[in-house]
């Protein structure tokens, strides 16, 4: 009974026979590459006007895993506003709860950031995988970010996402094969 089970369980690994996904149109890549364009310039020319020579940042990694969400898989559960915003925002606030607690393990406070975010966005509806990044570069980031304290919260965490929908509601409706949002909240 036991091997049955274990072969059942390592056959799961071979994946499905059903092959690649199919090309999307050029259309859809090149409205795709224009909201990207668009939301992550926006980003880093706001981020150069606004906050050179204060401690804020507003460009972090994970929003470039969301402009591939918010651009390029508009109809996607996981890229909708509920779930961007959600997402990010509830991430980067326990990824600073996990570093001011945990900070002197840091073999620990990573896991136990991401482990939570991913639970909390669960719970609240607001899966939005680049949330666990933004958990996690609150607790891995630079001494700068750290500084920042409860302020990752609202700048990144919130203002950036918030940027990038209002180029994905500008950009992903242009286009009348496209339509973004799906749902609000």
């Amino acid at each position: 009974m036991l091997e049955k089970s274990w072969r059942a369980y390592w056959r799961k690994m071979r994946g499905t026979t059903r092959g690649s996904p199919p090309r999307v149109s050029n259309e859809e890549i090149f409205w795709s590459w224009l909201g990207a364009l668009l939301g992550i310039g926006l980003l880093a020319w706001l981020a150069q006007l606004l906050f050179t020579g204060y401690d804020l940042i507003l460009m972090i990694g994970s929003f470039g895993a969301s402009a591939v969400l918010v651009y390029g898989a508009v109809r996607s559960p996981l890229a909708q506003p509920r779930n961007l915003l959600g997402g990010h925002l509830l991430s980067a606030l326990v990824g600073v709860i996990c570093w001011q607690l945990l900070h002197p393990l840091p073999l620990l406070a990573p896991a136990v950031a991401v482990a939570s975010a991913l639970a909390l966005m669960h719970a609240t509806r607001t899966l939005h995988p680049p949330g666990g990044a933004t958990a996690l570069i609150a607790v891995v980031g630079s001494p700068e970010i750290h500084r920042l304290g409860y302020w990752y919260v609202l700048v990144p965490g919130t203002l950036g996402p918030l940027i990038l929908l209002a180029v994905a509601l500008l950009i992903n409706n242009l286009p009348t094969s496209r339509r973004y949002p799906e749902i609000w909240f």
